[in-house]
């Protein structure tokens, strides 16, 4: 922009001055020599000063006709600006009442007005806005409109973002997932079937799983004879989501005629944007719905991960092959390592201490040392460890963590039974100490697990990990001799999971049992080790008495406020209430001994209890399952009837 005429003047202004101080130092000087020369001078100096008042004048008055043209112009283009603006404006008073606004705001609502109207008549969702929140988008119409919050100055910028939501929405809806569909009882459900048969059967799971694909608008290709690869897009994993993944029942349903009817397992990865990501993703959520029992679908939108179905009982296998290979690689991993470190959850209960024998006695056969990780003796297995101490032989084995950090070495054995997450073991620096580790589990998996290990056993459809374990011995060594209290303590382990052999009962249950009769276990004294006295009797009863039920075939129980009770106790509460009749599952509610609200939960198998745990963070079984949260007892059974009402209005409690 070019500078106007007189401000160039004004800019020499101070140059003047100092040029007339000048000339009149240069005429006093004249004076003093020659007074004509500076009479002469002073007339000049005269008129030069007579010219620059003159000019400073009309600088003075041109200075002030600009100063006014331009706040005219500034003021006339801010006026425009506000009234041509592509941004709504309002002004709103302390009553959030509407005080003025641009045309622009009137025009994008379709009003010709909105002075004197309440804010939040115009703007609902300003009401749920948070005060940090300067940025909301709302949903107006058929427009998305995102408005900016001043405040301090009681200001609103509303701008209209319809085509940038219609974009986003198209991009999201637009991401590709991958997912990977197996039927994942396929050889267990045709075992004996001709091969006609067999083909009928596969031909109807196969036809409906291609309907369900075209149904959803799914890319579906066969890659072996029991999985398929799918590529979707969001908006389509989306409504597969709606629809609680309805093909499980379906293919269940389609089969059930058959004495083991086919399922299906999903696992699909999704929210990355790399293949490579979705491909890994879609295989570990594979992995993590087969580790739950199958029957499933495990959503991982990046590290979220989300479950569906899971309604069915894992299906038991019928071979030990790998039984028979997991035994052998066990073995080698052992040889190869100097010693073996075993360690069960915090709080072991039998069936982590006879596990955790077992793999001892694995160790020892193999001739190496192994030591059993034990934090401190709880009541469930507190009469077990008095039979232990008595047995210097064993007892010797057991060590304090403290112990295990000192002893584990980088070339140490690691072996984790019991559990699989971390967080859980009886000590978890050990598991940092080695690279070296072993899972051998019988519970579903969960989103947690115990990274880079070498080596995993997980058999949702075994009754404990007594019984996975007591199989892993019989290929270990084939003449294997186990003393009479390690039999009984993996015995006992069984018994209590199974209780008594009446829940998640296989036939390999009772042919591990049948082994570990023939080595010795007393069943005698299991029954004396699982004995309760009146004290433990009479907490029980408490706890019951305020019992309730609930969507008729429910029982919840919760216990009195300033009462704690051991974990154990309320896990016997909630067998105790399944055995009422018509009751086909139990929640027990009470505080626990270290502060905590537990929750321990039964079934019958007609509801999905370890469902129901995950969403308050627990887990477990679909016939048990526990958790533990902080708060209230009056907020964890607000938070648990909240859960069982959403299953119930989403699919129904009940199969």
């Amino acid at each position: 922009m070019r500078m106007p005429k007189f401000l160039l003047n004004r800019w020499h202004g101070w140059h003047i001055v100092w040029g007339f101080v000048l000339l009149l130092l240069l005429i006093v000087i004249l004076f003093i020599y020659q007074w004509e020369i500076g009479a002469i001078g002073l007339l000049l100096c005269g008129g030069v000063a007579y010219y620059t008042l003159a000019a400073e004048r009309a600088f003075r008055k041109d200075l002030q006709k600009y100063i006014a043209t331009l706040t005219y112009r500034i003021k006339k283009a801010g006026n425009e600006v506000i009234q041509e603006l592509p941004l709504g404006i309002v002004l709103f008073s302390e009553e959030r009442t509407i005080e003025w606004h641009n045309p622009f705001i009137a025009k994008m609502l379709d009003r010709e007005s909105l002075i004197g109207t309440h804010l939040y008549d115009i703007f609902p969702d300003l009401k749920n806005r948070k005060e940090k929140d300067d940025k909301i988008e709302v949903e107006i119409g058929k427009r998305t409109l995102q408005i900016t919050v001043k405040n301090e100055e009681r200001l609103l910028f509303v701008s209209d973002v319809t085509e940038f939501a219609k974009l986003q929405k198209q991009y999201d809806d637009e991401r590709p997932a991958l997912g990977i569909v197996m039927l994942d009882n396929l050889e267990e459900a045709t075992q004996g079937l001709d091969d006609q048969a067999r083909s009928i059967i596969l031909a109807k799971a196969v036809g409906e799983i291609t309907d369900w694909a075209n149904r959803f608008n799914l890319y579906l290709r066969r890659i072996s004879n029991d999985k398929f690869f799918t590529i979707m897009d969001k908006k389509a994993l989306t409504q597969l989501e709606r629809s609680r993944f309805d093909i499980l029942d379906d293919v269940r349903d389609l089969t059930s005629e058959n004495r083991l009817p086919l399922t299906v397992s999903i696992g699909i990865g999704a929210g990355v944007d790399g293949f490579v990501e979705l491909g890994e993703l879609a295989h570990s959520s594979l992995d993590i719905a087969l580790g739950r029992g199958g029957d499933q679908v495990a959503v991982k939108w990046g590290q979220k991960i989300t479950f569906y179905g899971g309604r069915s009982n894992a299906v038991e296998k019928r071979t030990r092959v790998r039984a028979r290979v997991i035994s052998h690689a066990l073995r080698d991993l052992i040889r190869e390592s100097d010693k073996v470190i075993i360690m069960g959850h915090r709080i072991p209960d039998m069936d982590a201490i006879g596990a955790a024998i077992g793999v001892l006695k694995a160790a020892h056969a193999t001739g190496k040392e192994g030591y059993i990780v034990l934090d401190d003796v709880n009541p469930s297995i507190y009469k077990l460890m008095e039979e232990i101490r008595e047995h210097d032989e064993l007892h010797k084995w057991f060590i304090t963590p403290d112990h295990g950090i000192q002893i584990t070495t980088p070339q140490s054995l690691i072996v984790v039974v019991d559990t699989h997450k971390a967080s859980l073991v009886s000590e978890p620096k050990i598991l940092q100490l080695s690279h070296r580790k072993v899972v051998v589990d019988h519970h579903r998996r969960g989103e947690e697990f115990i990274n880079e290990a070498m080596l995993v056993y997980m058999e949702p459809y075994a009754s404990s990990t007594c019984e996975l374990v007591t199989e892993l011995l019989q290929y270990i060594d084939d003449r294997i001799s186990m003393d009479a209290l390690e039999a009984t303590a993996m015995l006992a382990g069984i018994v209590v999971d199974t209780k008594s052999f009446s829940l998640r009962t296989g036939s390999r249950t009772f042919e591990a049992a049948s082994f570990l009769r023939r080595n010795g276990a007393d069943s005698v004294l299991i029954q004396k080790m699982l004995k309760e006295d009146l004290d433990q009797y009479m907490k029980k009863a408490e706890i019951i008495k305020h019992a309730k039920i609930v969507y008729d075939h429910i029982i919840i129980a919760v216990a009195e406020p300033n009462r704690k009770y051991s974990q154990l106790l309320i896990a016997q509460v909630a067998d105790t209430l399944l055995n009422m009749n018509d009751i086909m599952a139990s929640f027990v509610i009470s505080e626990r001994l270290d502060g905590l609200i537990g929750i321990s939960a039964r079934s019958l198998g007609q509801i999905n209890v370890q469902v129901v745990m995950e969403k308050l963070d627990g887990g477990g079984h679909l016939t048990n399952a526990a958790t533990q949260i902080e708060g209230t007892l009056a907020d964890a059974e607000s938070r648990l009837r909240e859960v069982l009402d959403e299953m119930y209005k989403e699919e129904g409690l009940f199969q």
